[in-house]
């Protein structure tokens, strides 16, 4: 008799877990993709100060694909375009970018990477956001992170 309860639970099992309703797969919000796109820009200006070019042409590269998810996962939000003006404000800055990096010109890199930043603004105020005011970071966003190149961790 037991194994015959136990025969009928395993064939059950696979009908039992079927009738489990579906779950949603996550989807970050426009928000968590701006916040992680936030960081980004932070680490980047650590890097840059640092002269660590291959850390800042990485975060150039996660800023990118972060920018291009969000513009494919909310092309309009709102009712605004934002794949579109995500495309015609960032694209020409972090070209910019890319160049200063290539080049490891600290002084094409500040000015770049203020061409980012004003971008973002730009791009925030049309999205009749101006409250969210991006600027050049004061402080590490991270203390766990190390932005000399060539440098160990403690």
């Amino acid at each position: 008799m037991k194994r015959f309860v136990i025969a009928a639970l395993v064939l059950m099992a696979p009908v039992a877990l079927a009738a489990q309703p579906a779950k949603e797969p996550y989807a970050p919000g426009l928000g968590e993709f701006m916040a992680a796109t936030q960081l980004r820009h932070a680490k980047l200006w650590f890097a840059g100060q640092a002269k660590n070019w291959d850390l800042a042409a990485y975060e150039i590269d996660e800023i990118k694909e972060g920018l291009e998810d969000a513009a494919k996962q909310y092309p309009t939000h709102d009712g605004l375009p934002v794949a579109d003006m995500i495309k015609a404000s960032i694209e020409a800055p972090l070209d910019q970018l890319e160049k200063a990096v290539g080049a490891k010109s600290s002084t094409k890199f500040a000015i770049a990477f203020d061409g980012l930043t004003k971008a973002c603004n730009t791009c925030h105020a049309g999205a009749q956001k101006e409250f969210i005011k991006i600027q050049r970071p004061t402080t590490p966003p991270l203390s766990n992170q190390v932005f000399r190149p060539g440098e160990k961790s403690k």
